[in-house]
């Protein structure tokens, strides 16, 4: 409930929903935390946490920087877990997602991941790695637990295979804008008004667009067609730009992210 609340207040607000994408532990957990805790109160709507993995196909040179500067600082998945339910206990109304690879919950456990997930109070997944004809792996048991699966849409998939991939989607529709890795470049207006459009003529859920929005102003156009807009290169990229010279948190780490996140969120208004 906690996803469809968020965008129900969008709606009545006349604005998008802002999610912002962080990779938990970057650059260090307790660093890491504090930005966490700190989103929504600078107008940030829902939160994407990636689960740091080492081959994170989908993911551009910033976000992988990323996952291996919190893999390198000792971010395992139970940390990641122990990070959501501290942002569930600060924020019992905000709704987090994990996204991340399935290789780490395989290792894991589904069903133990899936138990502490539901614990710490997590609303939605995105798997990026799982299409929907490998569903009984991962999707199925999710949904049991009441977990929503978010899933991607991206410019490729055809009109033929979009029902299969929203079949069993819940929570919202990501569409993912550009084709290829994440933070390298950016969609056009009028592809996303195009996107969004196909997206609602299959699925009543929210359409939420990401992959290449970097600026408020391009929030801001995103946020005429689209239900949601995620940002994560460019807060991830602002997380690297203030370290020191040996990859350390710097005194205005906390600062200068919050306060990009915020100056981000004026752009959600249409």
């Amino acid at each position: 409930m906690r996803i469809a609340n968020c965008f129900t207040k969008a709606k009545q607000e006349n604005r998008a929903a802002l999610g912002i994408f962080i990779s938990a532990g970057d650059p260090d957990p307790q660093t890491s935390l504090q930005i966490l805790l700190g989103l929504p109160d600078q107008g940030v709507d829902f939160v994407e946490l990636g689960m740091p993995f080492s081959d994170p196909m989908a993911d551009g040179p910033v976000i992988q920087a990323s996952s291996l500067r919190a893999l390198k600082a000792g971010m395992k998945l139970d940390r990641v877990i122990d990070m959501a339910k501290a942002f569930r206990d600060r924020h019992p109304e905000t709704p987090l997602i994990l996204m991340g690879y399935y290789n780490p919950i395989y290792i894991y456990g589904v069903d133990r991941f899936l138990a502490r997930a539901v614990e710490a109070g997590v609303d939605g997944m995105i798997m990026v790695d799982l299409p929907p004809e490998e569903d009984e792996e991962f999707c199925v048991p999710a949904m049991k637990t009441g977990i929503e699966m978010i899933r991607l849409v991206t410019p490729t998939t055809d009109t033929e295979r979009m029902p299969l991939v929203l079949e069993r989607a819940g929570g919202f529709v990501y569409y993912v804008s550009i084709t290829g890795i994440t933070g390298t470049r950016s969609a056009s207006e009028d592809s996303i008004k195009s996107a969004m459009e196909r997206i609602r003529a299959v699925s009543d859920l929210p359409a939420v667009v990401g992959f290449g929005i970097r600026t408020p102003d391009q929030v801001r156009e995103a946020a005429r067609h689209a239900d949601g807009v995620v940002v994560g290169s460019a807060v991830v990229g602002a997380i690297a730009g203030s370290l020191d010279a040996d990859g350390k948190a710097g005194d205005n780490t906390i600062l200068v992210v919050l306060q990009q996140a915020n100056e981000l969120a004026q752009g959600r208004y249409r």
